[in-house]
């Protein structure tokens, strides 16, 4: 792997609760909730995250489910045990990790971004299903697609912890829009006591059709209503399409 791939899950995951702390998550988490009880159609106790990082989410899921968090990152589940002591984390690929436990509720946030075939997100929506309860609930968003995406498109932020300042600046590039992947640049600005260092970090994430969305997880059983996915940070009239997928219950 190249060493400068995938930082934020190895080396500089010590630095995400600086960059985006649970608090953040509040109002995201809350608007979740609330369509997971809308549309379930089972009495909601239960949830798996399965991309659930450092467990940012689920520092206020937990306020309303018995959370388990599944992901692939140490360093992540290291910091999502830290912050959520009192949930389940197990390690584990959404593709293929097979819990022996079903759920009244799965999510997969924006996780699901690193799935770059559509045969793996078919068999992330599989790990979903397989997983959930029937009558249940399986939220995903789809944060990109093809005719929205904007290239070169770049946002910055600036926190601070401590005598640690950060700068965090994403960076979208898709260098063929022909196929299913784009290149999501972060470059980090860390000062300690003023000093200064640059981290370089390249990750490679999936972008497909709304429809290819809609047919894998028809394909894998589902149920599929789509919602709009808003939040107070996004532009007037800016949202994302949400997935609101339900496991029927066979007669």
């Amino acid at each position: 792997m190249n060493p400068n791939n995938n930082r934020l899950y190895n080396d500089l995951a010590w630095a995400w609760p600086i960059i985006s702390p649970p608090e953040d998550y509040v109002e995201e988490t809350h608007f979740l909730t609330r369509v997971i009880k809308e549309y379930s159609r089972i009495d909601v106790n239960s949830l798996l995250h399965l991309g659930c990082g450092g467990g940012h989410n689920d520092y206020t899921f937990k306020t309303f489910f018995s959370v388990t968090g599944c992901d692939t990152s140490d360093n992540m589940l290291e910091l999502a045990r830290t912050l959520n002591p009192e949930i389940t984390y197990v390690k584990g690929d959404m593709r293929s990790v097979r819990l022996e436990k079903s759920f009244d509720a799965v999510v997969i946030y924006d996780a699901i971004d690193y799935m770059t075939t559509p045969e793996d997100l078919k068999r992330a929506f599989q790990t979903a299903y397989t997983h959930l309860r029937p009558g249940g609930v399986f939220l995903t968003v789809v944060e990109d697609l093809p005719e929205r995406f904007i290239q070169n498109k770049t946002e910055f932020s600036i926190r601070s912890q401590d005598d640690i300042e950060i700068v965090f600046i994403e960076n979208k590039y898709d260098p063929d829009p022909s196929d299913t992947t784009f290149e999501y640049t972060f470059v980090y600005l860390i000062r300690r006591h003023g000093n200064l260092e640059i981290h370089t970090d390249r990750h490679i994430c999936g972008i497909f059709t709304l429809d290819t969305w809609i047919t894998l997880l028809e394909e894998t059983g589902f149920d599929v209503t789509q919602q709009k996915f808003e939040h107070s940070t996004f532009a007037e009239g800016e949202s994302y399409p949400l997935m609101v997928s339900i496991k029927p219950v066979m007669d």
